[in-house]
């Protein structure tokens, strides 16, 4: 007596060979003698992660350095505020003066300089280089420093 074989469906026979490649054994009804095609696929999948892994350090790395770009001109500002606010009763000239020296000093370059009375208000750009291309970008920053008003 012969018996015929087994007829299944194309969806079917495609699904079992694909879940099967996944899993690292052969298709349902069918053995194989030989190594499974599937060698070295894990190499490739620890180089694509340890790719994902450098390219989010990378990204990490330029806020960082963007953050650190926006603190230097922050500290560069409140310090050239100060410093201008200590020389207020000598004039504009002298205020903008001495805090672009002081700006100066702290990496930075001022871009404004106002003086309403005792108050003074600079602004102050600092540029950032940020990784991995050099990329340059402008973090920027503002204070004011003066007399505190007195309560009412």
């Amino acid at each position: 007596m012969t018996t015929q074989p087994e007829r299944t469906s194309a969806p079917l026979v495609l699904i079992d060979y694909l879940f099967a490649s996944l899993v690292g054994r052969p298709p349902a009804g069918r053995r194989t003698l030989t190594r499974c095609r599937d060698r070295g696929a894990a190499t490739v999948w620890a180089l694509a992660i340890g790719l994902s892994f450098v390219l989010l350090g990378m990204a990490c790395a330029a806020v960082g350095v963007a953050a650190v770009g926006r603190h230097q001109a922050q500290t560069a500002a409140d310090l050239g505020a100060l410093a201008g606010a200590a020389r207020a009763l000598e004039g504009p000239a002298a205020v903008c003066t001495r805090a672009g020296e002081i700006v100066a000093a702290n990496g930075g370059r001022v871009s404004g300089c106002v003086v309403h009375g005792f108050d003074v208000v600079v602004t102050v750009e600092v540029s950032v280089r940020l990784p991995p291309r050099g990329t340059i970008r402008i973090a920027t920053a503002r204070a004011r420093a003066g007399p505190v008003a007195a309560p009412p």
